[in-house]
């Protein structure tokens, strides 16, 4: 965070010096890297606190909360970004091309060392949001350092704006996948690796149970995965039900990586009332 801070200022001092609006759109873009990293440590470690009375399945979704945060606040900076950049078009101004190509080169070192360092933990979305982040500056710097390049040798004012636009849409772009993805988690949303209709194909090859309804599965964020449904078996003694409940958890845990199982037995033949009704296994 610090390394961060240290790289805001010097594009903001880099941007104002070489009156690139490219690299001060750049400068404002890390600074949201400030807060962002700050919520998504609180969030990480939120996340490995147990359970509790008051959040009963603990704090998985601390990371995807924060990733739904950084990326609307990155949704909103993109469209100033591209607003900023469409108005220069209208009033270019001269930039300094030296001070858009050394300040540009010292961010590229702080952005590209944060990006490597993020790869491993791609699979988090709330680690990925950072990463997204991250690798989205170290291409703005790339292009800061080819446009001013470009420039110098061509004196086209035009660039640097584009440069500026060309960066908050890709801000927009990767912002917008982050922000689908964590909305669905926190709506409850099915993980989108399995399906419904999998999951009670398979409760139902389980011996005795004959029909499976109600079937919700949803994930609780951090590759944590829940389901509760309803399965209807014969009368049968209550021994024989904790063995059909231990296979049905078994199998849920075993194939589709669900770690929490909420089992309702129903005796068999009643009517059908409400939600998803499988009442016959696919035929192998």
């Amino acid at each position: 965070m610090a390394a961060t801070l240290g790289l805001v200022v010097a594009e903001v001092f880099g941007g104002i010096l070489g009156r690139s609006v490219a690299l001060l759109n750049d400068a404002v873009h890390n600074l949201s890297d400030v807060p962002a990293l700050g919520i998504s440590y609180l969030a990480m470690r939120w996340a490995e606190r147990p359970a509790d009375g008051e959040k009963t399945y603990g704090y998985h979704r601390a990371g995807t909360l924060a990733a739904f945060t950084n990326a609307f606040v990155l949704v909103l900076l993109s469209l100033w970004l591209g607003y900023e950049a469409f108005e220069r078009f209208h009033s270019p101004v001269a930039v300094v091309e030296s001070w858009m190509i050394w300040t540009s080169v010292a961010a590229l070192g702080v952005n590209g060392g944060i990006t490597l360092a993020l790869v491993r933990g791609r699979e988090d979305l709330n680690l990925r949001s950072i990463l997204v982040h991250n690798f989205g500056d170290a291409l703005s710097n790339i292009a800061i350092i080819a446009g001013a390049l470009i420039i110098h040798a061509t004196r086209a004012s035009w660039i640097d704006p584009l440069l500026g636009l060309a960066i908050g849409l890709l801000v927009l772009w990767s912002s917008i996948g982050i922000l689908r993805e964590s909305s669905h988690i926190l709506l409850e949303g099915r993980p989108p690796d399995l399906r419904v209709e999998d999951v009670a194909r398979a409760i139902l090859t389980i011996e005795g149970v004959e029909e499976v309804h109600d079937v919700h599965l949803w994930s609780l964020g951090g590759g944590h995965h829940a389901l509760s449904l309803h399965a209807r078996i014969p009368d049968m003694h209550l021994d024989e039900c904790e063995l059909v409940l231990a296979s049905i958890q078994r199998i849920a845990a075993k194939e589709f990586g669900v770690e929490h199982t909420t089992v309702q037995l129903e005796r068999a033949g009643l009517p059908a009332k409400s939600g998803y009704v499988m009442p016959e296994p696919a035929k192998k």
